[in-house]
């Protein structure tokens, strides 16, 4: 257990094991031919996530170029509702490889949003890349072509995961224990 912020966090995978997890998938990335390859981070919580899989690509020999976006999928409370793009990418999509990096892949629904909208603007293909897979949580009939690690049914924070805005900072992936 480390206390951050007054807070009890149970470390579920280590810097160590984060570090060692980015290199295998970039080199199962890697190791697939792309075409004219565009990544797109989904924000916020991608970022520490899609910084260390981008360097990792670049060790595995690859150059993508690199695009965010940022999408939400919650109104005035905490209840899924309607996805909307709040920033969009400014890059071309069409013809390319656009992989798609999140965070975490829950129900789906905000990655396969993403995915329909790069492929209705006409990217070639549009694999996805996720640090943690919670396929108990979903709901839109969607799947990673690359995962880190199968998560367990439990709230994470950490390594760019947050809750309340809180504990993004952490190196390692962790959950709040009460």
């Amino acid at each position: 257990m480390i206390t951050v912020r007054g807070k009890q966090i149970e470390p579920l995978y280590s810097v160590e094991e984060i570090a060692k997890t980015v290199d295998r998938v970039a080199g199962e990335i890697a190791a697939v031919p792309a075409k004219d390859l565009l990544v797109i981070s989904v924000l916020k919580g991608s970022f520490v996530f899609a910084a260390d899989l981008i360097r990792a690509l670049h060790h595995a020999g690859l150059a993508p170029e690199v695009e965010f976006i940022s999408l939400s999928s919650y109104g005035a409370g905490t209840e899924p509702g309607e996805i909307r793009v709040l920033r969009d990418v400014e890059s071309e999509v069409a013809g390319r490889t656009v992989l798609l990096i999140d965070d975490i892949l829950e129900s789906g629904r905000t990655v396969k949003f993403a995915r329909d909208l790069m492929l209705s603007r006409g990217a070639a293909e549009v694999p996805i890349a996720v640090l943690l897979d919670k396929p108990m949580r979903r709901k839109a009939d969607i799947e990673a072509d690359y995962v880190g690690f199968s998560c367990p049914d439990q709230f994470v924070v950490g390594y760019g995961m947050d809750v309340g805005h809180a504990f993004r900072e952490l190196p390692f992936v962790g959950r709040v224990v009460d």
